[in-house]
């Protein structure tokens, strides 16, 4: 099945949601710079809309929106070298669980893929225990490389499929410091320095985090105040997505909603702010956010970045992942003109390779996707949850994918037309009461 070394690979990308869109595509792009890609789209409550996917930046031709079943349809009749589910865990373990069987014995089959879209602080064994069954399973860092590693031996699990990578999305050019000048950031290990009081501030917001409206609205006012306090920074607020879209989590008080009530209005140097989000890194001069990967992307390009903590250092907020990194700081150090540092040792082990080392990162993972292809043969996909290992478990996994022992059965003609626009409906009336009326009822319910 895997194509001849003179041929392009081609690598159908299952993903569901924008951000995992985003990171299977560039993926797949670092493991095979020139391959033939296949984009899906697993239909569910994130499906991206195009106007998400366009502000991704990487444009597939035909990207197609699926269910499992289908999908699974399209492996079995296809014939692709590499197969990279870009899913949330719990639809990795379901798509691995339906895999298997298309390829019961040793046999020529693609090479399964997966991994983490960002940053890895909660449910680190769920996740990765769902995961498990691919035969590679990218981390994003040696940090992370060594606690997958942790958890797949602590279960007896094999955890030769840990590959050490990066977030597939770093680049950029690197910060050189604002039109005022000031210092880049880029000297010693730890400390800071006052900024210039001049540049670009922006605030990368996050969907779910933090979820209440009370946290919510002081990130939001404490952003206007330091608009106020700087009238000659500009300010930004860099959102997800419009209301009505869904990202990876629900977002169910967004940030514009909450923009429009600003007593007074906000000040004419603060602004929102969408699109893809390294050209708006390319104008940041300090990036502020609670726990995004974007501040990954930032300190990527040594541009000054502060994780909050101004509602506490807490799993909950997954900021507590940025502890040794010199980048913890609050609203009240920011507005004073404190710029964090970060620190260089933090970084390394962390995949963002601001050292220049970025190039090398994705060496270890197209070194093994190349033998596992050269391979004549490639054992059956084995994840750990099975019925012996997780019997009040992994039936309901399937069960909500609809893999659990039913495939779907192919309808053509008119039959598929009229179950296509059931479908549609259907999904838009879910949608609907995802994205309009379960918020409302939620925010009733705490009146």
């Amino acid at each position: 099945m895997p194509a001849s070394t003179s041929k392009p690979l081609r690598i159908a990308v299952l993903a569901d949601s924008d951000t995992r869109w985003k990171w299977g595509a560039l993926t797949a792009h670092r493991i095979a710079p020139d391959s033939e890609l296949s984009g899906f789209l697993l239909r569910g409550r994130a499906t991206p809309t195009p106007r998400q996917l366009a502000e991704v930046g990487v444009p597939v031709d035909g990207v197609r929106e699926v269910t499992a079943a289908e999908f699974l349809g399209e492996i079995e009749h296809e014939s692709y070298d590499v197969v990279l589910l870009a899913l949330v865990g719990g639809a990795v373990q379901a798509v691995l669980h339906g895999l298997a069987p298309l390829w019961p014995t040793e046999t020529r089959r693609p090479v399964v893929v997966t991994g983490y879209v960002g940053v890895v602080y909660e449910k680190l064994a769920d996740g990765l225990l769902l995961r498990h069954g691919a035969d590679v399973v990218l981390a994003n860092s040696r940090h992370d490389a060594e606690r997958f590693r942790a958890v797949y031996e602590g279960v007896g699990a094999d955890a030769s499929s840990v590959t050490e990578a990066a977030l597939p999305f770093l680049g950029g050019a690197r910060y050189a410091g604002t039109a005022a000048g000031g210092d880049t950031g880029t000297g010693a290990r730890t400390g800071s320095d006052a900024g210039p009081a001049t540049g670009v501030v922006v605030f990368a917001a996050q969907p779910s985090v933090p979820q209440s409206r009370a946290d919510r609205t002081y990130l939001l006012r404490r952003l206007v105040q330091h608009a106020r306090l700087h009238p000659a920074r500009e300010v930004v607020l860099k959102l997800r997505s419009r209301p009505g879209e869904h990202t990876t989590h629900i977002e169910e008080l967004p940030y514009q909603r909450l923009a429009a009530r600003i007593e007074g209005g906000p000040p004419a140097n603060f602004r929102l702010a969408y699109g893809h989000m390294g050209e708006v890194l390319d104008r940041t001069d300090l990036l502020v956010t609670v726990s995004s990967t974007a501040a990954l992307e930032a300190l990527h390009r040594r541009i000054p970045t502060a994780v909050l903590t101004d509602l506490g250092v807490r799993e909950a907020l997954g900021n507590h992942h940025f502890l040794g990194s010199g980048c913890l700081a609050s609203w009240e150090q920011l507005d004073a003109g404190h710029r964090p540092r970060a620190d260089e040792e933090w970084l390394a082990r962390q995949g963002v390779a601001a050292d220049g080392s970025y190039e090398t990162a994705f060496d270890a993972v197209r070194k093994r996707v190349t033998g596992l292809l050269e391979q004549p043969e490639l054992p059956p996909l084995a994840p750990y949850y099975t019925t012996v290992t997780a019997p009040g478990y992994l039936p309901g996994v399937l069960a909500r994918h609809r893999l659990d022992g039913v495939r779907e059965v192919e309808v053509t003609g008119v039959r598929r037309v009229v179950r296509d626009a059931v479908r549609e409906a259907a999904r838009g009336a879910y949608r609907h009461g995802v994205q309009r009326v379960a918020p409302v009822i939620r925010r009733m319910g705490e009146l």
